[in-house]
């Protein structure tokens, strides 16, 4: 039996042998067409395979995680005007259109910018001047269902506003970043509503960071970026290549309303500090001295026996009654330091000032007809600027 199988196997060697034999000697072109069609067959496989895999360099992971947390706002706005507001309003259409880029032509009645949502409960975060005067807001959210929201806060001194919408099975919200992270050079990606035209990315880097003397807000401590921010993108995402939140897009600067490569964004830590006091207290409360600061000039540095590096502030006014004045603090006073830190301008002044809170004790010193002086002021509650 075993003899006999054994010779079934040999014989059926000896023909497949004898077959390839054949085949190469007549027909060798159909064995080559055979490893050719394995050979692309193979290869389109292989091309399938790479197909599932990223671009090199792209951040689609990171767009894919923040993205449904950015939101479209509309808002309705009261459209009744004052009489003799025409060349009010000019002036102020060029300074949105120069810095927030807005149209000066676009229709009061009906706003559109972006938003953030960052927290499950529907807490978004956007600028105050996105729903300032605002009769009523609607959210739009990335899987196109629309929401009535409410303004919980606005903090216009540093253009943050916190919104709130009543809605179940609410896109993830967005991971805050650290503001340590962040440096000149980083690549980021600018998320929002540009024009209208739908959800956008655009990318850029780091131009620079804590960008202030702009002249958009009383408190500004900006991310610049050369993303392109344009109208529609305000309220919207800056967020880094992981798919952090590292900022609010608020401005740019622009002579046609477009992007021109330098837009600001807020950064996360003062985003975050704005946000948690609107959710706790309504609004910010910030310290406050009662006084009206103005940068020296070169001349009056020299009169008032200063050099002309030095950093100091003039007090130009001082609200009777106020805590600088019940300090004793007067008209014509050269402030140098607070807590023993240099004051280097008002811009200075005003942020470590409104950093502390009412009841904080602090010490100035300062010059008065070129003596040297020091004072205790308490510091009192900023009052709810216009």
């Amino acid at each position: 039996m075993l003899n006999r199988l054994w010779l079934l196997f040999a014989q059926a060697v000896t023909i497949l042998l004898a077959a390839w034999f054949i085949l190469i000697t007549l027909k060798p072109d159909w064995l080559a067409q055979t490893n050719i069609t394995t050979i692309v067959d193979s290869v389109t496989l292989k091309e399938n395979e790479d197909s599932s895999n990223l671009s090199p360099g792209s951040y689609h992971e990171a767009v894919k995680k923040s993205m449904p947390a950015v939101v479209n706002i509309f808002t309705s706005k009261n459209s009744n005007k004052p009489a003799g507001s025409k060349d009010k309003n000019k002036k102020l259409d060029r300074f949105n259109q120069f810095f927030f880029g807005d149209s000066p032509d676009s229709d009061p009645i009906s706003s559109l910018g972006s938003g953030v949502l960052v927290s499950p409960e529907g807490v978004i975060i956007t600028n105050h001047h996105v729903i300032s005067d605002a009769d009523e807001i609607e959210v739009a959210l990335s899987d196109n269902r629309k929401f009535k929201a409410k303004v919980v806060g606005s903090d216009p001194e540093t253009d943050i506003a916190v919104l709130k919408i009543d809605a179940k099975e609410l896109p993830s919200p967005i991971t805050l970043g650290k503001i340590d992270s962040v440096h000149v050079g980083d690549v980021v990606m600018a998320i929002g509503n540009p024009f209208g035209v739908g959800e956008t990315v655009t990318s850029g880097i780091v131009s620079a960071m804590g960008r202030d003397h702009v002249g958009i807000n009383t408190f500004e401590n900006f991310i610049q970026t050369d993303a392109a921010i344009n109208p529609g993108n305000s309220g919207g995402a800056l967020i880094d290549t992981r798919g952090n939140l590292i900022g609010i897009n608020t401005a740019i600067y622009s002579n046609n309303g477009g992007s021109m490569g330098i837009g600001f964004a807020i950064p996360i830590n003062l985003v975050k500090q704005v946000m948690e006091s609107i959710v706790k207290n309504g609004g910010v409360t910030r310290g406050w001295i009662g006084v009206e600061p103005k940068n020296l000039s070169p001349a009056q540095m020299d009169s008032a026996g200063l050099h002309s590096d030095s950093k100091a502030v003039l007090i130009s006014g001082v609200l009777e009654g106020g805590p600088a004045s019940q300090g004793g603090i007067l008209p014509g006073d050269i402030l140098l330091s607070i807590n023993q830190v240099n004051i280097i301008d008002v811009k200075d002044l005003l942020n470590r000032i409104a950093q502390l809170s009412p009841g904080d004790k602090v010490t100035i010193e300062f010059y008065r007809k070129k003596v040297l002086l020091s004072t205790q002021v308490v510091i009192g509650k900023r009052p709810k600027q216009p």
